[in-house]
């Protein structure tokens, strides 16, 4: 094949970047209002961040979502979105294709079977409204096109091929830096610094924290137990589960909390939630004098977590009788017990983070169409936006809103 002759451009009314859980939903709601659509995947198959999604189950909405479950520099921006395309249109969805599904702790909403239900869901529908979806496509570059119906000219490689296309709409739908194992990247940021979109600093979101101090041993000890406390930091507050590791803290409750840490911060840790510690053990010591207080806590807490808060806070009492403790002394164990505060050295960053915090900046993006309000025709959706929803359901959601309202105008 003679190179030096450009490939024929093919004609596309939308061609979408990405095919991920926004992605796909904009491609079938544009192309059921007749649109012709294109998807281009540079992964081996689709949507490979629903299938990992929830444990292989899927976390796809929840039935209670907010404005507030949601952290933006605009924290208006995911509004209009939200309401025009709500969890009960996504939950009709599901239902319509016999998916079974079940609620969790906290509203959140579960695959009963399977994440593979919900892809093949997506496909299903891009297949009936006649959206193409290509895999294995690397984009090389983009273009604007003046006097052209189509605006767009996409120069990409599919399976190492050379092949050209033209778009009236592209979408920019590509996700963000996290988990770059299942296709995570940024060349969403690279293409909005292309046509002069502004960016908001990012960072790993819904994150394990690590410890570089003597809290890294004491995590490693207590590595796999997990109990329910209350974290809180910069003004947040959640109560879940927290889970040990070997490199640190982990667990529902602090991947919620890493979205309001940065560097330098501490974060405060209620180990008894609900039970104000000092009070308790105050009367404790008056009931049983004679016990010990490691034999007390263990009536609320894992033995082994007891020991090595022991060695922290009272190691040269540990035979010693709750009479002999003084008032402040227990006190103050109490008052550690329900604000222990960390200090976290860093997190475990982009390698297991579930989203990326911050992205192109919604000052640049109509709420109404996501279309980028200087640049016509150039439209962002999903995670790849300054837009990012706490744990439980929310950033699916985020991506059906805003795939769909894309989708709408395109």
């Amino acid at each position: 094949m003679d190179h030096s002759v450009p490939p024929k451009a093919e004609h596309y009314d939308v061609i979408i970047l990405g095919a991920g859980a926004s992605g796909l939903l904009c491609a079938f709601t544009a192309a059921q209002r007749g649109r012709r659509v294109l998807v281009l995947e540079r992964a081996n198959k689709v949507g490979k961040k629903i299938l990992m999604s929830g444990g292989g189950r899927c976390n796809f909405t929840n039935n209670l979502v907010e404005p507030d479950n949601f952290i933006s520099q605009n924290p208006h921006f995911c509004k209009s979105a939200l309401k025009r395309y709500t969890q009960w249109d996504f939950i009709e969805l599901v239902e319509r294709h016999g998916i079974d599904y079940e609620e969790r702790k906290h509203s959140q909403l579960f695959c009963k079977d399977s994440a593979k239900d919900i892809v093949a869901m997506l496909l299903a529908e891009c297949e009936w409204a006649g959206a193409d979806i290509r895999t294995h496509c690397e984009v090389e570059s983009i273009a604007t096109q003046t006097g052209s119906a189509s605006r767009y000219r996409i120069q990409m490689q599919q399976n190492g091929q050379p092949c050209t296309l033209e778009c009236s709409s592209l979408v920019v739908a590509t996700g963000a830096l996290s988990v770059p194992t299942l296709g995570g990247s940024g060349i969403g940021y690279d293409i909005a610094r292309q046509f002069g979109l502004p960016l908001i600093e990012r960072q790993a979101g819904l994150v394990p924290f690590m410890f570089s101090d003597a809290m890294k041993p004491f995590c490693e000890r207590l590595s796999g137990l997990a109990l329910e406390i209350e974290v809180s930091c910069g003004g947040r507050a959640f109560t879940e589960n927290m889970l040990f590791t070997h490199r640190g803290i982990s667990g529902p409750a602090i991947l919620q909390i890493s979205n309001y840490w940065g560097p330098g911060d501490e974060v405060a840790i209620d180990l008894l939630p609900g039970v104000d510690a000092a009070n308790w053990l105050l009367q404790t010591k008056q009931q049983l004098p004679k016990s010990r207080l490691k034999t007390v806590l263990t009536q609320r807490l894992a033995k082994a977590l007891v020991s090595e808060l022991q060695v922290l806070w009272w190691a040269d009492q540990e035979d010693t009788a709750l009479a002999e403790f003084t008032d402040r002394k227990l006190s103050v164990i109490g008052e550690q017990l329900n604000r222990w505060l960390l200090k976290p050295s860093a997190t475990e960053g982009y390698r297991t983070a579930e989203v990326t915090l911050g992205g192109v900046a919604t000052d640049s993006i109509s709420s109404k169409t996501m279309e980028a309000k200087t640049q016509p025709g150039l439209y962002f959706i999903g995670e790849v936006l300054d837009v990012t929803g706490h744990l439980g359901g929310f950033n699916f959601q985020w991506a059906w809103s805003s795939g769909f309202t894309a989708g709408l105008v395109v």
